[in-house]
């Protein structure tokens, strides 16, 4: 219920005038049934303006500090995001890890939506990075299509460590569905799995006009981390190699 009072209620109609969001390729987003709606992450504010525009429900894996903050500001995010619906992701791996990738499963065998991040955190400067192979394993153990979904503008509405949003035009462009079905039953193989969120990267970076890094986001997050804690300036470090992902001939066959 909370989902939709935000949607049209309480948050909805502030971020449409905000924002101004506009969508092309709605119709690639299937009527019924499960899918992955992968996208670019830009900004926090991605997961508010996608639901906006897409008539159906959808359900966003969040990372598991907005429901273990402590105090009355945690217990307000616990709060909202399992209002909303939303599924805590434990990045720390192991099992609690695998219990979240269950759970995502889990939705999307129930004929939901389920919005993935491939490169697993917001990117730290505009340029789309190599995704995590999780969309692949989620992909084949559903057996659901996966809708490449490309965010633009929305880091200038929410720039990193902004603590207001502010008033700019986003736009959303919605691919044709990538279908994996000939992978079928080969869950579990790395290459497999590397070739899919590659083919799926290659979609986000034609739709998005992004430059693609061959490296982990939260990688170059950690070494500019790194890099400021030794008294440098990550402004100035050398930047990660770019270059298209790699994708199979196989992907048309």
């Amino acid at each position: 219920m909370l989902y939709w009072w935000s949607k049209f209620v309480l948050l909805g109609p502030l971020l449409r005038l905000f924002c101004r969001p506009t969508i092309t390729g709605l119709d690639n987003i299937p009527e019924t049934g499960g899918a992955i709606l992968a996208s670019n992450h830009l900004a926090v504010v991605d997961s508010f303006v996608l639901p906006l525009v897409v008539p159906r429900r959808i359900t966003f894996p969040a990372k598991a500090e907005y429901f273990t903050q402590p105090g009355l500001v945690g217990r307000l995010k616990k709060a909202f995001f399992t209002g909303v619906g939303q599924i805590p992701i434990d990045r720390s791996g192991g099992s609690a890890a695998r219990d979240a990738m269950d759970t995502a499963v889990r939705v999307l065998r129930d004929g939901k939506l389920l919005g993935i991040y491939p490169e697993g955190t917001r990117s730290p400067d505009g340029r789309l990075y190599k995704g995590k192979t999780g969309v692949a394993r989620m992909t084949l153990e559903a057996g659901v299509p996966v809708v490449p979904v490309a965010m633009i503008g929305t880091d200038r509405v929410n720039p990193i460590g902004s603590r207001m949003w502010r008033p700019r035009k986003v736009r959303i462009v919605v691919g044709e569905p990538l279908d994996f079905t000939r992978y079928a039953g080969m869950e579990g193989d790395r290459f497999i799995e590397r070739s899919m969120t590659d083919e799926i990267m290659y979609a986000l970076m034609e739709l998005s006009g992004q430059t693609y890094v061959d490296m982990y986001a939260a990688s170059v997050k950690e070494r500019a981390a790194k890099a400021a804690k030794a008294g440098g300036d990550p402004a100035v470090m050398p930047p990660p190699p770019a270059s298209p992902p790699t994708i199979p001939d196989s992907r048309a066959s």
